[in-house]
């Protein structure tokens, strides 16, 4: 095991970079850096998003609700965490946060931020992909929720000390590759008599799930697929596939993204005929 020689101080105090290759994208205070307003596209439906996996979750649930026929057009446009476009006064208005995505809906006049939170209100007002009884509605939300909570683990745990620390530490990555897998079991146990976590019924639950783990099992995220054994979870590597082969599922997957193969990125998205 590797041995650091660092002893924390008694009072931690901000240097800027200290965050390595994110020193520009976290701090540890809220609040805008700069004025710049909002652009402002046609639809109702303004996302500020990037195509990361919790960026994916809502372009997904959007092209859903367009395939499904609801009146649910979007303008989507680009946040760039790397530049700290998250921190203009006119992004912090609708997410206080300073995270991707959060959505305007200019014909409610409400502004709704974290991901789970966009794609509940997205179900609510189309009334669509969350189930109608009260048993499967509440399976559906206890999945978002426990994908809210999990994935962390995944991205600012592992994905974190295994792809992106500038030094490898054994000790992070074990303890969270632990979580990650059981996560992972957890998911296939799920899985195993069920086309999708809420039984026969596509919901929210699955796109957000997927965004993650599916990313995870079918398209080698933080190129660790090997090194997580993610083939011996056969029911969510088959369950992944299955989404991942939705027409509307690869149309969300190329919105808000500028990076990887050219014919995959479509940076911002103001109608149908950008991802045709």
């Amino acid at each position: 095991m590797t041995n650091s020689t660092y002893t924390p101080p008694k009072v931690w105090t901000w240097d800027a970079e200290n965050g390595g290759r994110f020193s520009k994208i976290n701090r540890p205070i809220a609040g805008a850096t700069h004025d710049k307003a909002l652009p402002i596209g046609e639809h109702p439906l303004q996302l500020h998003s990037l195509g990361t996996p919790n960026g994916v979750k809502v372009t997904i649930m959007l092209e859903e609700l367009l395939a499904l026929g609801r009146d649910a057009e979007y303008d989507a446009f680009l946040i760039n965490i790397t530049e700290g476009s998250q921190f203009s006064s006119g992004f912090v208005a609708i997410n206080p946060n300073s995270k991707i995505p959060a959505l305007l809906d200019t014909e409610t006049g409400i502004r709704v931020f974290e991901s789970g939170s966009i794609l509940l209100y997205l179900a609510e007002k189309f009334d669509a992909f969350v189930p109608k009884d009260l048993k499967g509605r509440t399976e559906c939300h206890s999945w978002l929720m426990w994908q809210m909570g999990s994935a962390p683990y995944l991205g600012g745990g592992f994905g974190h000390f295994y792809a992106y620390a500038p030094e490898k530490f054994e000790y992070p990555i074990d303890r969270f590759s632990m979580e990650v897998k059981r996560q992972l079991d957890v998911l296939d146990r799920a899985l195993c008599e069920n086309d999708y976590l809420c039984g026969d019924e596509y919901t929210i639950a699955d796109m957000a799930v997927f965004a993650w783990y599916g990313a995870l099992v079918i398209h080698d995220l933080y190129a660790a697929s090997e090194f997580l054994s993610v083939a011996s979870y056969k029911n969510v590597v088959r369950w992944a596939h299955q989404i991942d082969a939705r027409p509307a599922v690869k149309r969300g997957k190329r919105v808000n993204k500028v990076w990887g193969p050219e014919d995959e990125q479509v940076a911002e998205r103001h109608s149908a005929a950008d991802l045709d």
